[in-house]
């Protein structure tokens, strides 16, 4: 039996099981082993596989966007109306067969554009060419799903779906459960708050289709199978999304304020250019970066080509590391200008978090 068939066989079965407390252990195993087959189905037997030619596109500049939809919803329009490279666009469909990238400088940084190919509904399970597209999309920083606004909902769930189905979480963190294997000792179940999902047999459960049978565990959320699956599976990538709903040239002024109800969404015409600008400022909200400015001794500030780090990474040692690998190893101390100090300038060791559009002067040994 191949891995699909067996895929369709669990599927069919959850979807006859009844969601209660009696069936709860037995949900989460079929959940388990959905989770394995669907892991070997992304990464063939062999080694990690061929991206498949025209998708292994370098990565530059300070972060990546994907571009990802179905084929003919205006994401090839949308990556020439922003970024000036030419995508082949026409009115039917599957156009764009290969990635394109593209180059944006937005407030000083530099920020790849990826046209992915359309997916197709199925392509978690390796329809069409969805298992290259998707392993595309899990390197970026960012998501724009681009959705046809005529039949926006439908869609929206289909990707999502197909999404998950590869392990990509859109929106979401990482869940705040720990999880720690041994060599001995049994399953050791701890919460911080009640649960209303998972038990100690449902857990249980699902760690012996791992073949874990000695761990310790740590809820701090009220979990559900799948966010265990998530944890022990270890392979889940985190990625925000920004769906892009095009060609609102086509619908009535009422039907645009009932769109801009939908979370994470913005509605555009990239064949008109219009909203743009509301795109960008969303893109960038959603990256999450930081600019750094550098100060030359005895010199102005360059504010011309920042230094841009992500939040989360912000420390001056950070900094060092960014512009260069060794310059953590001669560092005495930083001047800092802006707001991440209470006075301008101010002496600052490498544990210092820097802010957006700081300037800073560093001064070695």
């Amino acid at each position: 039996m191949s891995i699909l068939q067996k895929i369709a066989e669990i599927e069919s079965e959850m979807a006859r099981t009844q969601k209660n407390k009696a069936t709860a252990h037995h949900l989460g195993l079929l959940k388990a082993r959905l989770a394995k087959l669907r892991r070997e189905l992304i990464t063939p037997k062999g080694g990690g596989g061929a991206t498949g030619e025209g998708f292994d596109v370098a990565k530059t500049g300070d972060a990546r966007i994907g571009f990802v939809g179905f084929p003919s919803v205006g994401k090839s329009t949308l990556l020439s109306n922003l970024a000036g490279v030419y995508s082949e666009v026409a009115a039917y469909e599957f156009t764009t067969l290969t990635t394109v990238p593209g180059v944006i400088r937005y407030k000083g940084a530099k920020i790849q554009l990826l046209d992915l190919p359309g997916i197709i509904e199925g392509a978690k399970d390796g329809k069409g060419r969805g298992r290259q597209v998707i392993a595309v999309a899990r390197t970026c920083s960012l998501l724009l799903v681009v959705l046809d606004v005529l039949k926006p909902l439908q869609h929206k769930k289909l990707i999502e779906k197909e999404m998950e189905g590869f392990g990509i979480r859109l929106n979401m963190g990482p869940p705040p459960i720990s999880f720690r294997r041994k060599d001995k000792g049994g399953i050791n179940l701890t919460s911080t708050v009640t649960q209303t999902e998972l038990d100690m047999e449902t857990v249980k459960c699902i760690l012996s289709e791992y073949r874990i049978s000695s761990a310790d565990v740590c809820l701090r959320c009220d979990a559900n199978a799948d966010q265990l699956i998530d944890v022990v599976e270890g392979n889940r990538v985190y990625i925000p999304c920004i769906y892009v709903l095009n060609k609102i040239d086509q619908i009535s002024v009422e039907e645009l304020d009932l769109i801009y109800r939908i979370a994470h969404c913005v509605p555009i015409s990239a064949h008109h250019r219009w909203n743009f600008d509301d795109l960008l400022e969303k893109m960038w909200d959603y990256l999450q970066l930081v600019r750094i400015y550098t100060k030359p001794k005895g010199q102005l500030p360059d504010y011309s080509s920042p230094v841009v780090l992500r939040i989360g990474r912000t420390s001056v040692e950070d900094f060092c590391g960014k512009i260069h690998k060794h310059l953590i190893t001669n560092f005495k101390y930083a001047q800092v200008w802006g707001s991440s100090v209470k006075h301008n300038p101010q002496k600052v060791g490498r544990e210092h978090i820097l802010q957006d559009e700081d300037v800073i002067q560093i001064v070695k040994k």
